[in-house]
């Protein structure tokens, strides 16, 4: 890869001096910053800070930008993520000068407009998942986790009844142990049966006065629904029990199902993968929450209410379990997802969502003489394989690997853990047959090259800017500074 300049860090190109600003002399009598500024508020040294020329930065991340996968270039069939194609008329709407200009600290009356929106998206959200109350806070779906289950706690302790145990099925998102561990409860798994759904029997076992809640991922991380779902509500809130449902793979049922009439009292929603918003980068996401009335007291303060007539923020809420992000969520994605939503209305939702479930499904047909299923049961929006069979000691990790040479960023691999050697493949419904054909044809052809030279395929990538890296040792020994 001679051919390619080998980008430095931003630090390593600082150039003391170098200026890529040009501002008007100062206008205003100079003055001590001390006599301004309390000591607080005053770095004791100048901040460690690259400097640089417009055409230096401009240029600088225009080079990492060829370097990377987007989204914008192809398929993205990470499994569990959802990340669909994010449409343009929802970053020109964000873009608009009242919106991206908006200050979290204007007053109420110049803000109408915007929460207006704010207030509109609540709506939508509690449309789509049958739910009577909605907080916009959360920054991204763990964060919503984490505050859907602080919804519980709070109920149950508001009832005098804390409880300790929170019930997670081994299908899943990995990140709702973290949230419930967080939110103070002890977590217990429960096992799937051999059909990829929560064990009933297993369930019904451990409903004791303990028990908090649950939480399910629906679809799970197999792609599959909860067929018992109904049930399951029935046996945990017989049980003085409350479920969280994980919206991340709201993809699959918008428009055609609702949490709410299951039976769940709360979920999050991920407007960073359900409703198109940026997905890239750590952000920014949303993970608004949506609940029943009968949680509706404890969400995050201020709450969003009209007043004869105008909008206003109500800080008066005495059950409240108190902020969780900053002001009130990261508002230009808020705006992208109302565009979004706007833009297909109903329909469009539920037309969106069959197409993931037929892109995923289609996928399936077409891999699986290739391929072998992590389980044989009816899938929705993805579908994962396994690696058994794979020839000549190839591994899941290989496969995955030489995809970037085909021009594609792998799928999900070796999650959800209950697959060995999982291959987690969610196409979204924003991907034409030419693109999911394409794709085949790419896995195809490295599992003749597996058969016929396998060590091209265990040193795979070989086009990509950097070749295979030892993740292990990235992960046990992050390098997360730069230290000049």
């Amino acid at each position: 890869m001679s051919h390619v300049i080998e980008e430095k860090l931003i630090f390593e190109k600082d150039h003391p001096g170098r200026t890529g600003a040009s501002l008007p002399a100062c206008d205003v009598p100079k003055a001590d910053p001390a006599s301004l500024l309390g000591p607080l508020a005053r770095r004791e040294a100048p901040a460690l800070l690259p400097e640089l020329s417009e055409v230096d930065v401009v240029r600088h991340f225009t080079r990492l930008s060829t370097y990377n996968y987007a989204v914008d270039m192809g398929l993205y069939p990470l499994g569990s993520c959802t990340m669909k194609y994010n449409p343009k008329i929802n970053e020109e709407v964000a873009r608009l000068e009242g919106f991206a200009r908006l200050h979290p600290m204007q007053p109420e009356s110049l803000t109408q407009g915007a929460l207006e929106v704010m207030a509109t998206l609540q709506r939508h959200l509690c449309a789509v998942s049958g739910m009577d109350a909605c907080t916009l806070q959360p920054s991204a779906g763990a964060q919503g986790e984490f505050t859907g289950i602080q919804l519980i706690r709070a109920c149950l302790e508001d009832k005098g009844d804390a409880r300790r145990i929170m019930l997670i099925p081994d299908s899943a998102h990995g990140t709702n142990p973290a949230s419930a561990h967080f939110a103070g409860y002890e977590v217990e798994e429960i096992k799937s049966g051999a059909d990829g759904c929560v064990d009933l029997a297993a369930l019904s076992a451990r409903m004791r006065p303990d028990v908090a809640g649950i939480m399910l991922t629906v679809p799970n991380t197999l792609g599959i629904f909860e067929k018992n779902i109904a049930e399951i509500c029935r046996l945990l809130h017989a049980n003085g029990s409350l479920v969280y449902v994980d919206g991340a793979n709201l993809n699959a049922l918008m428009g055609i199902t609702r949490p709410g009439d299951w039976g769940a009292d709360v979920m999050h929603i991920n407007l960073h993968k359900t409703f198109s918003t940026p997905h890239g980068g750590g952000g920014p996401g949303a993970g608004p929450v949506a609940c029943k009335a009968h949680l509706e007291p404890f969400l995050p303060k201020p709450v969003l209410v009209q007043r004869e007539g105008r909008y206003a923020w109500d800080h008066d809420r005495p059950k409240s379990i108190g902020k969780v992000q900053a002001f009130y969520g990261n508002f230009l994605i808020l705006v992208r997802a109302l565009a979004y939503i706007e833009t297909l209305g109903g329909e469009g939702l539920k037309r969106a969502s069959e197409l993931a479930v037929l892109n995923a499904n289609y996928l399936r047909a077409q891999l699986q003489p290739l391929l072998k299923l992590g389980f044989d049961g009816p899938t929705l929006h993805e579908v994962v394989f396994c690696d058994k069979e794979l020839p000549n000691g190839v591994t899941t990790l290989d496969l995955a690997k030489r995809l970037i040479d085909y021009g594609f960023h792998p799928p999900t691999v070796y999650f959800p853990l209950i697959v060995h050697g999982a291959l987690m493949i969610e196409p979204t419904e924003t991907e034409p047959m030419e693109e999911l054909d394409r794709f085949v044809e790419a896995v195809r052809a490295i599992l003749e090259e597996a058969r016929d030279r396998p060590d091209l395929v265990k040193s795979a990538p070989h086009t990509a800017y950097r070749r295979r890296l030892d993740e292990v040792a990235a992960a046990r020994n992050p390098r997360l500074t730069y230290k000049p």
